[in-house]
């Protein structure tokens, strides 16, 4: 790679022209359902060869933007908006609302929003949640696992474990739809009254499965987020794994500076 006066490393030229496509998708020039240029187009257009474009419509495919449909070429998506997930989505108030955080949120952004219960059964607890709950690998849990769509589009898959000593008393958790105010609002009514939720963040790329299920470009990048629900007694009554798309999050939180 060449550099540029000053000893400044100098932009590769695929990197430039995926940008210039990617401003252009965003400025709305090149609006959703539209295709993107062919290659024979680009490499015209740009005065590149055809390896250049091909590297270039693999940083295009990575943001997210695009998806390639076979035989077709790659078409801008019909992403809906990035929505805020605020450090304030699991206040009590919601839950005594009646809502649970993903619908509370939603509804605030002016969003509709649904969704769609995959799994609630017994299962044996991965080796990370079963630490996190305080359990035996491989210990039965309740599995809740749900995808997440914003205005049509799949925006988040998330799976719920939950010890199976606290659930085995609570029978609305194994329904699709636990009430008004989610599973949070359940086990506050028997008892569970939580003190914290701790949220461990990681930036990753997309598997091509997780891709799939979310509607992404292969390898798009996606936030993988572990949440804990502690309850008063010290006790983590649930694990939240949770997987979303990275281009439609932004998060907010707020922390005290007191001591």
């Amino acid at each position: 790679m060449g550099t540029a006066a000053g000893g400044e490393r100098s932009v590769p030229r695929y990197v430039q022209i995926a940008d210039e496509i990617v401003q252009q998708i965003r400025a709305g020039v090149l609006k959703p359902g539209d295709m993107v240029p062919s290659e024979s187009e680009l490499v015209e257009r740009y005065g590149v060869s055809g390896g250049t474009i091909r590297k270039a419509m693999v940083e295009v495919r990575a943001s997210g933007l695009v998806e390639t449909r076979h035989g077709k070429g790659s078409i801008v998506k019909d992403r809906p908006p990035v929505r805020h997930r605020s450090s304030d989505r699991f206040r009590r108030s919601h839950r005594r609302g009646g809502k649970a955080a993903y619908l509370a949120e939603s509804a605030q952004s002016g969003a509709t929003a649904k969704v769609s219960v995959l799994y609630i059964g017994p299962m044996e607890a991965p080796e990370d949640a079963a630490q996190r709950l305080g359990v035996d690998a491989g210990a039965q849990v309740l599995a809740r696992r749900r995808l997440y769509f914003r205005n049509g589009t799949p925006v988040e898959t998330a799976t719920s474990y939950l010890p199976w000593d606290v659930v085995k008393e609570i029978p609305e958790l194994f329904a699709e739809n636990p009430g008004g105010g989610g599973i949070y609002a359940r086990l506050e009514d028997h008892g569970h009254e939580f003190a914290e939720f701790v949220e461990t963040l990681q930036a990753r790329s997309a598997s091509k499965t997780e891709a799939s299920e979310l509607a992404l470009s292969p390898g798009a990048p996606v936030v993988h987020l572990i949440r804990e629900a502690r309850t008063t007694e010290g006790r983590v009554v649930e694990v939240c794994d949770t997987l979303m798309a990275a281009d439609q999050f932004v998060f907010e939180y707020r922390i005290p500076a007191a001591d």
